[in-house]
């Protein structure tokens, strides 16, 4: 994945472009090959008018109640953690440093389980994913479908052969689960 982000502001009364290019928080996985996130942009509850970088390296990829983080992740079929040699420490730690704040809620007794304190718009860009909740039904989703998360327990599932992209935007609250 290689996403070009366009950012456009104010400079001297006009609108100008502040910024064309890569996503500065675009990281591919070494541990879970296909895997790649970025973290698209973040707003505070009343953002600055010309931010020109609001989603640095190192930024949490969970918002703190009235913020937003918006995020674009390719999940790899299923079967690439499955594979002999995938080493899941390393894969945690991985998503420790890149996803922070976000990766500490996964659930170590169920991979891939996960609730956020977030209301969260996910859309899915391209392939083929399920959505599992607790009582462990998957839906299918394809590209699309949008799926609006409301702090609930879920994860996401690629059971096919291709790699799926969806598109995160992530509102935080400030309820518990």
């Amino acid at each position: 994945m290689t996403i070009r982000r366009l950012v456009t502001g104010r400079r001297s009364g006009k609108s100008v472009m502040l910024s064309d290019g890569r996503v500065p928080t675009e990281h591919h996985f070494e541990s879970v090959p296909g895997m790649t996130s970025a973290i698209i942009w973040s707003t505070a509850p009343m953002p600055a008018v010309d931010l020109e970088e609001a989603a640095p390296v190192g930024i949490p990829a969970h918002p703190a109640p009235g913020h937003t983080v918006m995020a674009v992740v390719d999940f790899p079929p299923d079967s690439v953690m499955a594979q002999p040699g995938f080493d899941p420490a390393a894969a945690g730690a991985e998503q420790l440093q890149h996803l922070s704040g976000f990766a500490e809620r996964f659930e170590l007794e169920n991979p891939g389980m996960h609730t956020t304190d977030t209301v969260d718009y996910c859309i899915v860009l391209q392939g083929k994913i399920r959505l599992e909740l607790d009582d462990g039904e998957q839906t299918l989703l394809e590209a699309g479908d949008i799926v609006v998360q409301q702090r609930t327990r879920h994860a996401w599932r690629n059971l096919g052969s291709e790699t799926a992209r969806m598109a995160f935007v992530l509102i935080g609250t400030d309820q518990e689960n």
